[in-house]
């Protein structure tokens, strides 16, 4: 199949929002982009420096129904527990896939060791969307550790892609996913290129952590300032370039094409449904966790 490059839609900067006591970065939803379907939330949180005295990211229990939260660790230690019965500490490099399905309550936060010895605290959150016909599927949750997921290297062995979710030449993420997505996290050193060939019926996006990119050789991300860039749908690939070391994220999927209302912790496709999960939740029907 010949190559064509995916040409890039928006470039928007990524605001610090206040969600309660933490204050962390929101590129999506953002001003122009209301999500990138299926992904419809991208919260960029940290680094926190973490202490017995400085631990504002104490998450307690709180419920999900209708789609998929999805923590990637980049720094730190977090205990995840959850109406399932797992807890799980996930630590820098850790991926915790949440599938809500009808209903589960977790909790996240630093473990007691990391609070007490100290140190940075910083991720990734996502919430990907799940179609009606799953929305009220079995709950479930998928850990994978640091050492578990497969590396793709460039040509000149300056960049790295970590895949999580979906697949990039002959490598394949172990996470099972309910839709056709992509997730990939990576490193690249000053001047590393690659290209990355995603699906041609996938939206798509990438975003900056730190340091600065050049994508398909026109547009610049840069700590602090533009840091996600958006593609249209049609093209199989985007080039990027490392200007200065950075580390970055790569989502795409197949669009659900669905109604989203959300509310809260819930995202369904009807009002009578938002009511229904709160109901539920209420009389305890997705669990306990105390």
């Amino acid at each position: 199949m010949e190559k064509k490059l995916k040409t890039i839609q928006h470039l928007v900067p990524s605001p610090l929002v206040n969600m309660g006591p933490i204050r962390l970065r929101q590129p999506l939803p953002s001003e122009g982009i209301e999500n990138v379907d299926p992904f419809l939330l991208l919260h960029h949180y940290g680094p926190y420096a973490i202490s017995e005295f400085n631990n504002p990211f104490d998450l307690g229990p709180h419920p999900h129904r209708g789609f998929e939260p999805i923590t990637i660790l980049f720094k730190g230690e977090q205990l995840h527990r959850d109406s399932l019965g797992n807890e799980m500490i996930v630590k820098a490099g850790d991926v915790q896939w949440t599938t809500a399905g009808r209903g589960i309550i977790h909790a996240e936060a630093p473990t007691k060791e990391f609070v007490k010895k100290g140190g940075d605290l910083e991720g990734i959150q996502l919430w990907l969307n799940l179609p009606a016909k799953y929305k009220m599927s079995t709950p479930n949750y998928q850990h994978l550790k640091k050492e578990q997921i497969p590396i793709l290297t460039s040509e000149d062995n300056n960049v790295s892609l970590q895949i999580i979710a979906g697949s990039q030449a002959d490598k394949v993420g172990l996470i099972t996913t309910q839709t056709p997505v992509n997730v990939f996290t990576g490193k690249a050193s000053k001047s590393g290129k690659m290209d990355v060939l995603l699906p041609e019926n996938h939206l798509s996006l990438v975003y900056l952590l730190d340091g600065e990119l050049l994508i398909n050789n026109t547009e610049t991300l840069v700590k602090g300032g533009n840091q996600m860039i958006t593609f249209h749908k049609e093209g199989t690939y985007f080039s990027l370039e490392a200007i200065n070391n950075a580390n970055f994220l790569i989502l795409s999927g197949k669009e659900i094409n669905e109604k989203v209302t959300q509310y809260g912790p819930y995202v369904m496709n009807t009002q009578t449904e938002i009511l229904e999960a709160m109901r539920d939740y209420q009389q305890g029907k997705m669990g306990y966790l105390y």
